[in-house]
């Protein structure tokens, strides 16, 4: 007979999360605990990552928050520190803070270059930081990274360009971890979502005509959700991907570019 008692894929795991004050993070802090994890939330926005760590604890789970801006190695050195101060370990990074200045990004020719030096450390030298930091943590565990790119990191977008940029290195910079790290156990991998309906793209949602051309341009038919980007990333956090590493994981319904 089949137990039904839950199995949690991560029990006793320690996982740090940034960028999960909302949307795509947070779905996949709550997520993370639920499982089992024990869950560093790190955000810019001290006020968004302490909501997500009641959540988790109101669930039952087991939180801490740590606020700061991870383009600055204090920052990264502060997370890896909170997830040993709370845990003693750490075995999953997932790099998924990030920022898309609609208002700001442009083509190249019209790009101003503090906007692009800005994206770019918010959005890539943040992931390099809390890997380098996090590295002899994950070592030591045996542990794994889950960058979080985006589909605009291999199709491009013709009116963003700095966004694209940030996000198109990610994949060949954990293609480079995983390789480096592998033969001391550290998996590395790249999860690229679509369209997904979240406070970043909210400029997006508001313009319906925009929204339906998504949507035909979409196999699915339909915008993604934050919860259905946590699925997939439990999936590689999980020992379900212990085979698995170097590997770009898209996660768009079909988006056809």
């Amino acid at each position: 007979m089949a137990s039904s008692v839950k199995t949690m894929k991560l029990r006793e795991k320690v996982a740090v999360v940034t960028g999960a004050g909302s949307g795509q993070g947070r779905a996949v802090a709550l997520l993370f605990a639920q499982e089992g994890a024990r869950v560093v939330v790190g955000d810019v926005n001290a006020q968004g990552a302490d909501e997500t760590v009641s959540f988790i604890v109101a669930a039952g789970g087991k939180a801490v928050a740590t606020a700061g801006d991870l383009s600055k190695a204090s920052a990264a050195q502060a997370l890896v520190a909170a997830a040993l101060d709370a845990y003693g370990r750490l075995d999953i990074l997932y790099n998924n803070a990030g920022v898309f200045w609609a208002d700001r990004d442009a083509p190249t020719a019209e790009l101003e270059e503090h906007v692009w030096d800005r994206i770019l450390d918010i959005n890539l030298k943040s992931v390099y930081l809390c890997c380098k930091y996090a590295l002899p943590e994950l070592i030591r565990s045996r542990g794994c990274i889950i960058n979080v790119s985006s589909v605009a990191g291999y199709a491009g977008d013709k009116d963003f360009h700095a966004y694209p940029a940030s996000k198109g290195a990610m994949l060949s910079f954990t293609r480079s971890l995983a390789q480096k790290y592998g033969p001391q156990g550290v998996r590395a991998n790249v999860l690229c979502p679509g369209f997904i309906e979240t406070p970043m793209v909210q400029f997006v949602l508001d313009d319906r005509a925009v929204v339906d051309g998504i949507l035909q341009s979409t196999a699915l038919r339909r915008l993604g959700k934050p919860e259905e980007i946590a699925r997939v990333a439990l999936f590689l956090a999980s020992d379900d991907a212990s085979f698995v590493t170097g590997s770009i994981i898209v996660a768009d319904g079909g988006l056809v570019k």
